[in-house]
């Protein structure tokens, strides 16, 4: 189906996609590490519950985590080998977590659910996607299974193959070489949410993405402006629709359900393998690592292991983050381990980083010109340092925030807005304001 123009929404910003450095470089998988580290907290909401003892021997997709409760997802060993402790340790966010330590055994046992048949009704297909721990991959993780059982009737389902963060190309590699099956994941998730509408929205810089999904005549492509950050699940929703999720609403009240290109092919696997959520394709990119590379990464996997398989560091990173640079988390050492959100490991240069002190506010109004959810991050910012967060919270109305790093991103003195916008939030949701 030929692709038709995406709308523009209100906001956002151009930035340099970078995407040269890793958009070419096929996929490759790293090779199995002898230990993992597998965090029990791999999805939003509550973390999953260890079902598993130390000195247990475990195979690779078996449950070693069980969700609890409804916004929760289940987590699998991702190797062979033997529970070697159970231990908190701080994660990527500086949170401590539970993670379950496995040293691998040398073998390639597998522990995979039958596959589904081909005709398997919609409740059948929303099971499975629960018991295969499948979470959005676009690194929201939000429960899929939860998501594909709106409780309103929907007529769209989105695919989102925009891949707006700047360095990540891990998608863009999943759509050329796996087409197939994420459109029959799609189709899956269709089957779930009944006669709707499967559209796949993909930036303009991924031409040869969006002549691979051209093919499908269920599929109808969107041609997205290079316009960040158009990867949100609201602004998507009004680039290939036209369609406003307003504020308290979810996608589901006008009538769409989003998922990343990432997580349709997970479903694939699971329905047609019974194969659990318990590996993911990254980008390790950023002009600091020698091989810029796109790896298939088991979850787990510490980014030390990663860094040293792309030939390691070619000069010392400014900065090293996982996800993309906009909505990432800086790491303080390469002492953390790969989630099922994580999809990009980022080892930048000081030019890169941009690492100009932050100077006094020049009252310029930019951060609000392009905060693509009609904000004032300037507002945020001020009452916040006063330590006046309700203050912050009402005036710039800071709860509504996605967390995109446009105003930052703009700010000519570098002041740094989403660390104010996530500390008033941490306090609204304290109850201190």
């Amino acid at each position: 189906m030929k692709a038709v123009k995406g709308k523009i929404f209100f906001g956002g910003v151009h930035v340099r996609d970078e995407k040269q450095l890793a958009c070419d470089k096929p996929t490759e998988v790293l090779p199995s590490p002898s230990q993992i580290a597998v965090c029990t907290h791999q999805s939003l909401g509550k973390p999953a519950t260890v079902c598993v003892e130390k000195g247990q021997k475990v195979k690779e997709g078996q449950l070693i985590a069980s969700a609890d409760g409804v916004i929760s997802s289940n987590v699998f060993a991702s190797i062979s080998g033997e529970v070697k402790d159970i231990v908190e340790m701080p994660a990527a966010s500086g949170v401590k977590e539970t993670y379950v330590i496995i040293a691998a055994d040398g073998s390639a046992d597998k522990q995979y659910m039958p596959p589904l048949a081909e005709n398997a009704d919609a409740q059948a297909i929303v099971a499975r996607i629960k018991d295969a721990g499948i979470v959005g991959l676009g690194g929201a993780g939000f429960p899929t299974a939860v998501k594909v059982t709106p409780k309103v009737k929907v007529d769209t389902l989105i695919l989102n193959g925009a891949e707006c963060e700047p360095y990540l190309t891990c998608d863009h590699r999943l759509m050329i070489e796996h087409t197939d099956e994420i459109v029959r994941g799609a189709r899956y998730i269709a089957r779930v949410l009944g006669d709707v509408q499967i559209v796949i929205g993909i930036e303009g810089n991924k031409p040869d993405c969006i002549a691979a999904f051209e093919k499908y005549d269920d599929v109808k492509v969107v041609k997205l402006a290079k316009h960040y950050p158009v990867g949100s699940e609201k602004h998507l929703i009004y680039a290939v629709s036209g369609r406003k999720v307003g504020i308290g609403k979810l996608p589901a009240d006008v009538g769409t359900i989003v998922q990343n290109v990432g997580t349709a092919f997970a479903v694939c696997q699971a329905v047609e393998l019974g194969k659990p959520l318990y590996e993911r394709c990254l980008t390790v990119s950023g002009r600091a690592v020698k091989e810029p590379k796109n790896l298939w990464v088991k979850v787990g996997t510490s980014i030390k292991d990663i860094v040293d398989y792309c030939g390691g560091e070619a000069c010392e990173p400014k900065k090293v983050i996982t996800g993309g640079p906009m909505t990432g988390v800086a790491l303080a050492n390469y002492d953390s381990y790969v989630n099922k959100t994580t999809g990009g490991v980022i080892l930048m240069t000081e030019k890169e980083a941009d690492t100009m002190r932050p100077t006094a506010c020049l009252n310029c109004g930019k951060c609000a010109d392009v905060c693509p959810m009609h904000l004032m991050p300037m507002q945020t910012a001020f009452y916040s340092a006063a330590g006046d967060f309700k203050t912050a919270a009402k005036l710039g109305n800071t709860m509504c925030c996605i967390e995109c790093g446009a105003c930052e991103y703009i700010c000519p003195a570098k002041r740094p807005l989403i660390q104010a916008i996530r500390k008033t939030k941490a306090a609204v949701r304290a109850g201190k304001a």
